[in-house]
């Protein structure tokens, strides 16, 4: 059978599962390389948050005092809030999700039209909203990354200002990490040096293009 030469071959689609503060996007733009792309869905709900779709909803609901100085919405008050309050964070995904989910799928077709080699979907929920975006489907392959417990707390308290016991109040929220390990392809270790982490994640690349 002859090849299609106007035919773009698919890329391949990578799903990062892990707990908060694991390092999941280091692992995500190691994975892409130079000439791949990651879909951030934390990056595209900030975008989302900012919109003029968005915003005016968020601030009619939970208040004016949630705007900053420069009138955008403090993430830091608006998480705490919603994340203390389960009608209050459903309300919140409502708005969100929605675009989120648009502007992924945009970006998945786009980097089909494109011709890339890789796509990396760095998505907080991946498994627990499935059945809403229908994202891990699409995803050729799951990666999970590892971090001890104790790391993970302390770079949330350290680089994002979180109060102790933060990570764990979020994550019984979700998926158990034991299931979200059980459910992917690759295991990466990530408690060691970044020149480590590197080299786990050429050593999955290698063998996925060895196949």
């Amino acid at each position: 059978m002859k090849s299609d030469p106007n035919h773009q071959p698919q890329p391949r689609v990578f799903g990062i599962l892990g707990g908060i503060a694991s390092g999941k996007s280091a692992v995500a733009k190691l994975l892409a390389g130079p000439e791949a792309c990651i879909l951030d869905a934390d990056k595209l709900a900030h975008e989302a948050l900012d919109s003029d779709e968005v915003q005016p909803k968020v601030l009619a609901a939970f208040g004016e005092a949630l705007a900053d100085e420069e009138g955008k919405i403090d993430r830091e008050i608006l998480g705490e809030r919603v994340f203390a309050d389960h009608q209050a964070r459903k309300q919140l995904e409502d708005w969100i999700h929605p675009v989120v989910r648009a502007r992924i799928h945009a970006g998945l077709e786009e980097a089909r039209s494109l011709g890339l080699r890789r796509v990396v979907l760095d998505v907080p929920l991946l498994l627990e909203n499935d059945a809403e975006h229908g994202l891990a489907a699409l995803c050729d392959l799951l990666v999970f990354v590892d971090c001890p417990p104790a790391e993970r707390e302390a770079r949330a308290q350290e680089r994002r200002g979180w109060k102790a016991g933060e990570v764990a109040r979020r994550e019984a929220l979700q998926l158990p990490l034991q299931q979200k390990r059980a459910r992917a392809d690759f295991v990466v270790q990530n408690h060691g040096s970044l020149d480590e982490l590197a080299g786990s994640v050429a050593a999955i690349l290698t063998e996925i293009d060895a196949d």
